[in-house]
């Protein structure tokens, strides 16, 4: 595994960030692995090098972070040697007044709640997982602070959003003396690559490091065209349908697939050694509901894709509509 920091931050955390969505009740979503199908693959990670863990309330109304804490203490990992990172926004209670947001009110409440079922007294990365029209960017920015004031969270980031929007939250930070967002999570990858018209060159600029969510394409760009609607989430997924439905995104498809032949690794490799090499990308947040996503991934951070390959790689892309945030 390679190592890098966080962001700006001193922080150092693995390549490869094992995202939690993939991992809490099935209830919730019929792809979503129970605790005891979870727990190898938290075990498989940290023997992988991977230390860099990704979840938020969302996601099996909470329970995927009781898996992360639950997992982190029943393999008797030391706090210090992981780095966790959780998001709010969303909340747990479907939509209920005041239980979603970003007022002073429920990310108080939310990361209290956040603390309790990761079963630790901090989180090192908190995140808001969206931006909040209805509430003014001030008191946002003045309730996170305080959440790392007081010692509950390390450092905050923000998840998918307008550029526009997250330079009014760097700035509003800075005006007001408080706590910057270190990272974006931001949707990036082979397939949709708008991302780089302004989000990435505004991290660049103001130093944010990047972990962008789907990085394969919610598994899209781990087969060919002809194998896509082949496993559980993508015969279920109708977000994943709504993100990735141009003829060109499954030229891309194609075309990654048969690179990776040519180099005789999988297409998940290759699309993940793609990102890698594009400057600002802190760690590519991958899910992982077979052993053999998290080894493609381990594997994906040796390989190195020449600029013809990348270059070939890109050739096809077209422009897209924003997708993935509102």
């Amino acid at each position: 595994m390679q190592y890098t920091n966080l962001g700006p931050t001193g922080v150092r955390v693995s390549r490869i960030c094992l995202g939690m969505m993939t991992y809490g009740s099935s209830a919730w979503r019929d792809w979503v692995l129970d605790y005891d199908a979870s727990l190898p693959f938290v075990e498989a990670a940290l023997e992988g090098g991977i230390n860099f863990f990704d979840t938020a309330d969302v996601y099996s109304n909470g329970v995927s972070e009781e898996v992360l804490g639950r997992a982190l203490a029943d393999l008797s990992v030391d706090r210090e040697d992981v780095v966790i990172a959780t998001k709010c926004f969303n909340g747990t209670h479907d939509g209920q007044r005041n239980r979603w947001g970003l007022s002073r009110k429920h990310i108080l409440a939310a990361c209290d709640a956040s603390l309790a079922r990761l079963g630790t007294d901090y989180i090192d990365l908190y995140q808001i997982h969206r931006f909040d029209r209805r509430t003014p960017i001030e008191e946002t920015i003045d309730a996170l602070t305080h959440l790392v004031r007081v010692g509950k969270v390390r450092y905050l980031g923000a998840s998918s959003m307008f550029a526009w929007q997250m330079a009014k939250y760097l700035f509003t930070a800075d005006a007001r003396g408080g706590e910057r967002f270190v990272t974006m999570q931001n949707h990036y990858n082979l397939i949709y690559r708008e991302e780089e018209r302004e989000m990435i060159p505004l991290c660049a600029d103001q130093n944010v490091g990047l972990i962008p969510w789907s990085p394969l394409a919610r598994g899209y760009l781990t087969r060919t065209r002809a194998a896509v609607k082949d496993t559980v989430r993508s015969q279920s997924d109708d977000f994943a349908g709504s993100l990735y439905r141009r003829d060109s995104d499954f030229d891309i498809i194609d075309r990654n697939a048969e690179l990776a032949a040519q180099l005789g690794v999988t297409p998940a490799q290759t699309a993940l050694a793609w990102m890698l090499s594009k400057p600002g990308i802190t760690a590519p947040i991958i899910g992982a509901s077979k052993p053999a996503h998290l080894s493609d991934a381990l594997a994906a951070v040796d390989l190195n894709l020449d600029s013809q390959a990348v270059e070939h790689l890109e050739a096809l892309y077209e422009p897209h509509t924003i997708a993935g945030h509102q």
